[in-house]
């Protein structure tokens, strides 16, 4: 083998090169970024759509559906799923493995601009490309005001715009960041008919012209039964707004101070959100693609720190840190780190009860480390991050990267047993087992390669474990020829390795050979390690899942309200329902403690979640907690809210930032369908796979509702999934699914 000869002849330039791999390998592993799971890029592409004050029909007939209608040819296109609620429409597409994004993203853009028209006050559509960047966010910070500030905390809206929000995105490493809770100031121009009408204004020649104006996008305010908004973003002030002309009477001009009143005033109540019961602002940190997150976060606490002893102490506000991933990062990482040790551990430790040799069982357990650094420069080199599944592809190697330098010092010791010297049984005992090592290593990475070469979401999830699998592999291959057999030459010097089992060795074969001394014994004995094996495999076979479930002292519920629920009425009867709940285990009366809560609500939807102290038994507690509330919860705002549904979600898997679940899609038609129906007639609700129809526009006029049936049944919401096998809208509360023909 000439990579053996060449190491035999030069020891020292071995010893450089294990030196120089263990420089590297401490850099690379250094260079690495730290991340919970691999950078995972979905071909998919999200439009959101605003129209304040619009209800989720109207989202639906005025935006939603003429965007369907120039979207559902676009090249590639997979799969269109599309959503409308209160005030926002989102339209998700997903391609084909391998569509180019750029241009996919170029072909979006220009169809949309192919929509006729939108509502004169909505905004214009949003277009980003890999889904939604909440997936990606790693920290949470609510604001709110110090003990004798009565200042109402949504009036910071734009104090935390400008101020906290634009010094964290000037962090190294941070995409975005965005805030939740507040009401940001705007120009509102509320025009009086009655005034229009006398002077003779045309209210809507006024609404063109302001819409032509390049510092004023369009819309009207309050103006029959319709809630209309004028956007004013340019270098007039309110005064100077005021004095824009209209237009000329009698040579006279008509300001637009004349048919209406200009003011800078918050936006109406569309959120809110509280901490442990108090007013609160929120706002969110979400990382760059591949950087690392502990940098990430160093950076935005210090950041954090700074303005919380400067602009947030002169504003008269208190800064509280509500979501940290980097802790469970650690937790997950160091659990992976622990489990990897250990398995090291007991490798050397076996390694060592069957050679007996001090020096035998540490050249042969060097292979290890080497092998790892090795793979952390690989994974340096191709971009990867140290991760869990990394990791934990490296603990999966461990006993692999062992198999070659064990079998290479057995037959070297055999080849020294028969007389040769150092160099002449380290040379021949690498040849002789040198085919069957290449094959052996060959196989196991024919096995992991095709994985790194996948690019559905499988394959991008468990790349880095192939490569991390595959590197230590063919480093084992290196070491156990080339280190292995310089080291065995020059340092066991005339040692060989005794069995010192030979006793147990010839006990178990004794015995083995008397269970199965007869035809019917060996029947008995085959029948019974194939059938024992299967069974306990079918019985003890864990649930299939996306990835292991973690622990977290964290719990968060969802409650999707009623059509036409206003936030006044969610304060109170929601809010105020589940502040009563929670506020004796925020003050240990009662057990699990909390170590903090937030409830949060905009239009259609509520959300909860708290946080304990301890997570060791506050998760059995908190669940027991969690399952009798939510059933009280769930009673009683059925009964008093007709059409709220309760939800509730575990947080145990840091594998997405929003709430852990489950969608489930069931084809029309299916038995899941028919027996879902049939729970929801048996439970006196609506069809929850059918979608309500709208007034004036149903599909089928002989199901349409009548008015006086309305609210007689528990209406449809936006809490329900489902998907529809011919391609059309099934579920209600706005929210579909289109499978575009291919």
């Amino acid at each position: 083998m000439p990579l053996t000869r060449i190491s035999l002849s030069n020891p020292v330039a071995v010893v450089v090169a294990c030196i120089l791999v263990a420089i590297f390998g401490m850099i690379s592993l250094d260079r690495l970024p730290i991340q919970m799971t691999p950078d995972i890029s979905r071909p998919q592409i999200s439009i959101e759509t605003a129209w304040r004050a619009a209800a989720p029909n109207e989202i639906e007939s005025e935006i939603i559906e003429q965007q369907e209608d120039v979207l559902r040819s676009t090249p590639g296109l997979l799969r269109m799923q599309s959503s409308a609620n209160f005030g926002r429409g989102s339209i998700n597409l997903e391609f084909v493995i391998g569509t180019d994004m750029n241009r996919a993203l170029i072909e979006v853009m220009n169809r949309l601009n192919q929509v006729p028209r939108y509502p004169v006050d909505a905004f214009e559509p949003v277009i980003s490309v890999g889904g939604s960047d909440f997936d990606r966010v790693i920290a949470w910070f609510t604001l709110a005001t110090k003990p004798g500030n009565s200042r109402d905390i949504s009036s910071y809206q734009d104090f935390v715009d400008d101020s906290v929000i634009t010094r964290i995105e000037r962090v190294p490493g941070v995409s975005s960041a965005g805030s939740f809770g507040g009401r940001p100031h705007e120009v509102r121009i509320t025009f009086d008919p009655f005034k229009a009408a006398n002077i003779g204004v045309d209210l809507t020649e006024v609404q063109s012209q302001l819409g032509a104006n390049a510092d004023v996008s369009a819309g009207l305010n309050e103006v029959g039964r319709r809630d209309y908004t004028v956007r004013f973003s340019g270098k007039y002030d309110v005064e100077e707004l005021g004095g824009l002309v209209l237009e000329w009477r009698d040579g006279k001009p008509v300001f637009l101070r004349d048919v209406a009143e200009v003011g800078m005033e918050m936006v109406d109540v569309s959120n809110m959100l509280t901490r442990n019961g108090n007013p609160s602002i929120a706002f969110y940190v979400i990382p760059e693609t591949g950087v690392n997150v502990y940098d990430v976060m160093d950076g935005v606490k210090a950041v954090v720190a700074d303005l919380k002893a400067n602009e947030l102490e002169r504003a008269g506000l208190d800064v509280y840190q509500s979501s940290d991933n980097t802790v469970y990062i650690t937790a997950s990482v160091g659990m992976v780190r622990n489990n990897l040790l250990l398995g090291v551990s007991l490798a050397i430790g076996v390694l060592w009860w069957f050679l007996r040799k001090f020096r035998a069982t540490l050249i042969v357990a060097l292979a290890i480390p080497f092998c790892g650094l090795i793979a952390f420069m690989v994974l340096d080199f191709a971009g990867r991050s140290l991760n869990i599944i990394s990791l934990a592809g490296l603990a999966f190697a461990t006993g692999m990267v062992l198999d070659a330098a064990i079998v290479v010092l057995e037959n070297i010791f055999r080849q020294r047993e028969a007389g040769l010297t150092g160099d002449e049984a380290s040379m021949r005992g690498v040849s002789q087992v040198w085919g069957a090592l290449l094959a052996s290593t060959a196989t196991t990475v024919a096995i992991f390669m095709p994985v790194i070469f996948l690019e559905n979401e499988a394959g991008q999830l468990f790349s880095d474990l192939a490569v991390t699998i595959s590197a230590a592999v063919v480093a084992s291959l290196l070491v156990a020829i080339t280190v292995l057999p310089t080291a065995a030459s020059n340092w066991i010097k005339g040692e060989a390795i005794d069995d010192h089992h030979k006793h147990w060795w010839r006990w178990v074969t004794n015995h083995i050979m008397t269970w199965t001394d007869t035809q019917r014994r060996r029947w008995i004995w085959v029948t019974a390690l194939t059938l024992i094996p299967v069974a306990l495999a079918v019985t003890l076979i864990p649930p299939a899942d996306y990835l292991p479930e973690g622990k977290r002292n964290f719990f968060f519920g969802v409650m999707i309200t009623a059509p036409g629920m206003g936030m006044e009425t969610a304060r109170e009867e929601l809010v105020g329902v589940v502040a009563e709940r929670l506020e004796p285990y925020l003050a240990g009366e009662k057990e699990p403690q909390l170590g903090q809560y937030f409830m949060g609500s905009a239009r259609g939807w509520y959300v909860h979640g708290w946080r304990g102290h301890q997570s060791g038994r506050y998760g059995r507690a908190a669940g027991r907690v969690q399952q009798r509330d939510h059933a009280r919860l769930s009673r009683y705002f059925r009964l008093c809210q007709p059409g709220v549904c309760v939800r509730r979600f575990t947080r145990r898997t840091q594998n997405r930032h929003r709430p852990v679940g489950r969608v489930v899609r069931i084809p029309a038609g299916s038995r899941a369908h028919r027996v879902l129906r049939a729970d929801a007639g048996d439970a006196g609700g609506a069809d929850p796979t059918v979608a309500r129809p709208r007034a004036g526009r149903a599909r089928n006029p002989s199901a349409a509702r009548r008015p006086q049936d309305r609210g007689s049944r528990l209406e449809p919401h936006d809490a329900v999934h489902g998907h529809s096998g011919n391609g059309g809208r099934c579920v209600p509360g706005r929210v579909f699914r289109r499978d575009p023909p291919l």
